[in-house]
């Protein structure tokens, strides 16, 4: 479990959080969604040590990591995996060099034992015998399933995942968020999604938070957004039609 307390973060006089608590479950999905410039994004980083918060605590299993030092911090750190948005994999590397890096970094494995976790990962993610391969040959979907092999190579509590959906067609969107479920669900990983994705939201929000301008709007689960009437989460989850379709069909089912 990750929770944050009262952050706060400005850059020069713009406050970016004003104040941002939110409880993040293990074994669940948890979702930050909100407008571009809402902060959601500055949160991310702020949880996962890219940025320092102005005031506020994080507390990872009530390990408060604000007010570590930084050889603290950095075992901290080796029990999170992140999924970055662009995946971030090194262009000059193997598909297995690129997995392997986490543990070439913080593990002290031998040679044998690193190639037995990432052909499990590389399994588990079903990038079977693609080893040798490097990322310029590699789909988007498959630069992603790497991404997330090497996110989980050290068998991480904690996952974040920055817009793992974006740059992708709507069928691959639809596989990496079942992928990232299912993960979260295996190993009761604490998985922390940034994205603007209602499909996602929608598929595998088992708890959703929305940021809007610096402060914690609303929580609850994707099943609580049909129900959602107010003006500035309303406007932002129903701009999708098909949203607006599937909120019209869950009223018609609950009047019948």
């Amino acid at each position: 479990m990750i929770e944050i307390k009262n952050i706060t973060k400005n850059f020069g006089a713009a406050p970016v959080l004003k104040g941002v608590s939110a409880t993040f479950e293990s074994g669940k999905c948890n979702l930050i969604i909100g407008k571009s410039g809402s902060g959601k994004t500055v949160t991310l980083k702020c949880m996962v040590g890219l940025l320092e918060p102005d005031s506020g605590y994080i507390l990872f299993d009530g390990r408060n990591i604000t007010e570590m030092q930084f050889n603290e911090r950095k075992e901290v750190r080796k029990e999170i995996g992140m999924l970055f948005q662009g995946t971030a994999l090194f262009d000059s590397l193997s598909v297995e060099e690129n997995v392997s890096f986490p543990l070439d970094m913080f593990s002290n494995m031998t040679k044998e034992e690193k190639l037995e976790r990432v052909n499990f990962c590389l399994g588990r993610v079903n990038l079977v015998n693609t080893n040798r391969k490097y990322p310029g040959e590699l789909s988007g979907g498959m630069k992603k399933r790497v991404g997330i092999a090497r996110a989980i190579v050290m068998n991480p509590k904690y996952l974040f995942c920055d817009e793992p959906n974006s740059g992708l067609d709507p069928k691959t969107s639809i596989v990496i968020d079942h992928l990232i479920q299912e993960i979260t669900a295996e190993y009761n990983i604490t998985t922390v999604v940034n994205t603007h994705d209602m499909n996602s939201v929608m598929g595998i929000g088992d708890k959703v938070i929305f940021i809007h301008e610096g402060l914690k709007y609303w929580e609850g689960t994707n099943k609580d957004i049909l129900k959602i009437t107010d003006g500035e989460l309303f406007d932002f989850i129903f701009a999708s039609d098909f949203l607006k379709e599937l909120r019209m069909r869950a009223h018609y089912e609950n009047d019948k």
